[in-house]
């Protein structure tokens, strides 16, 4: 057990924080001096800003891009990469290339993630029609693998398969009759390029099927704002992609939580997926690599840029997500019997610590990938 002394959750209030085994047995108001567990740990926090870890919802973990040919294949997620970066809930996929990546890639690396102790789920499907698959049924992916909690799929871009009205309905309806029968979110990710139809192809189902609107779940959605506040109107989420500028970048989401239903946004960092770099006449020039780090960079400048509570500015990678995937309050909260992923923070928002699980990581992992955190 670990009991962490003068902690300031949210940087709101100090509060003392005992953790039994991976989850928070108790947040206590007064110091508990009566205390007397066998091998209690104590920590004194002296006054440290506390938060959960964070969400990130899209996430290439073995690597996106490709788009470019052979040598534009971007690098697989490293564990370190994850833990400067104070994520502790992933979700991988795949993105534009399923020849050379593969739903088995994918599923294998995610239970890497799960074996470092991560909570680590991904998604089935990539750009193409149909989907990949591992079973060669999305529904038996969907219901009968653990991690595998939804599909992927693209629309609106020159890449994807140009998916059909009928062909998007009827993965749909997999999709969610999957996910009520293995109990998982059960949804369409939908990465949303910049082609002429924006989501005219999501609305024209929602309004003419009986598909809950949940279901879909659109990112990289700082062009499509205004669909994005009627997506969020008609219940379902709308997720935006965060990138190293990191100002630039707080000041989408900003808008979208002004503009959207709040509670309602998500945000994610694209992270290892490729970052295509345009000229003024829309032609690729180059291609980065998407940073995991952005999305706590975002946050921090939503804080310091534009005025934001630190518990606001969490919303879009923490509790919004956790809601949106099914698992809160077990992550994205401060209470009792949620996980004790947590990040400590210094007085300008830097992380000095990340305990995964209750155990303090940062001080312990190498990159090697030989440590089991648990």
């Amino acid at each position: 057990m670990l009991l962490l002394k003068n902690a300031n959750l949210y940087g709101e209030k100090i509060a003392h924080i005992l953790i039994a085994q991976d989850k928070i047995e108790a947040i206590y108001d007064s110091y508990p001096s009566d205390l007397s567990f066998p091998n209690l740990e104590i920590r004194d926090l002296e006054e440290s800003i506390v938060i959960p870890a964070l969400i990130d919802q899209h996430v290439h973990v073995t690597g996106g891009g490709g788009e470019g040919g052979m040598t534009t294949r971007c690098p697989e997620l490293e564990i370190s990469d994850v833990i400067d970066a104070g994520v502790g809930t992933i979700v991988g996929l795949l993105g534009t290339d399923s020849l050379t990546r593969s739903v088995e890639n994918l599923l294998a690396k995610t239970k890497s993630l799960r074996e470092y102790g991560f909570l680590a789920y991904c998604l089935t499907g990539a750009y193409q029609y149909p989907v990949p698959t591992l079973t060669d049924s999305v529904m038996k992916d969907i219901a009968f693998i653990d991690e595998v909690i939804g599909v992927k799929i693209a629309l609106n871009d020159h890449r994807s398969s140009h998916i059909s009205y009928n062909e998007m309905k009827r993965l749909a309806a997999d999709v969610r009759m999957a996910g009520l029968i293995g109990k998982k979110p059960g949804v369409v990710h939908v990465h949303m390029g910049n082609g002429k139809h924006g989501l005219s192809q999501i609305f024209d189902l929602i309004e003419n099927e009986n598909i809950p609107a949940s279901v879909f779940r659109p990112t990289h959605m700082s062009n499509h704002m205004e669909a994005a506040k009627i997506l969020t109107e008609l219940g379902s989420y709308a997720d935006f992609t965060t990138f190293e500028d990191s100002y630039k970048s707080a000041g989408i989401v900003d808008k979208a939580l002004k503009t959207c239903i709040k509670d309602k946004v998500t945000m994610s960092s694209d992270s290892n997926g490729s970052m295509p770099k345009w000229n003024e006449k829309r032609e690729m020039i180059g291609i980065g690599i998407g940073k995991m780090s952005t999305l706590f960079d975002t946050v921090k400048s939503l804080v310091n840029d534009y005025g934001y509570s630190l518990r606001e500015a969490l919303l879009p990678c923490g509790e919004n997500v956790a809601r949106s995937l099914n698992i809160f309050p077990m992550v994205g909260s401060l209470q009792e019997n949620s996980l004790a992923n947590l990040l400590v923070l210094d007085e300008k928002l830097n992380i000095k610590d990340f305990l995964l699980n209750g155990k303090y990581i940062k001080e312990n992992y190498t990159n090697t990938m030989q440590v089991n955190f648990r």
